[in-house]
């Protein structure tokens, strides 16, 4: 579903730190701090200092997220989602959209 409000994407997106400051599940979730690793995090990791969620499951444990990872734009984002059926051990974080302004025109609300 997606996010409604400013104070709900704050909300979910609190568990982009919770997720990259705990190994295990930095590991299985793809998320790390792009400011605290030696390297550039790229796909199909997320950065989770440079994304927030704009849709996230109905059901918990179903692990559905869509993003907008600033890591190409700080304008016009692109979209990432999660990926946990390629490799159900271990989440992907996959492009959908290059571009935030393409996922709206896509959807039609443009």
């Amino acid at each position: 579903m997606f996010i409604g409000n400013r104070d709900h994407i704050r909300f979910e997106s609190d568990s982009l730190d919770l997720l990259a400051d705990d190994a295990p599940s930095s590991l299985l979730f793809r998320v790390a701090r792009g400011s605290q690793v030696d390297r550039h995090v790229a796909l199909p990791w997320l950065d989770a200092e440079r994304a927030v969620f704009i849709a996230v499951n109905r059901n918990p444990g179903d692990d559905v997220a869509l993003a907008l990872d600033y890591r190409t734009d700080l304008t016009d984002p692109s979209v990432v989602a999660s990926d946990f059926w390629t490799n159900p051990s271990q989440c992907s974080w996959r492009l959908v959209t290059p571009t935030f302004t393409q996922l709206v025109a896509v959807l039609g609300l443009g």
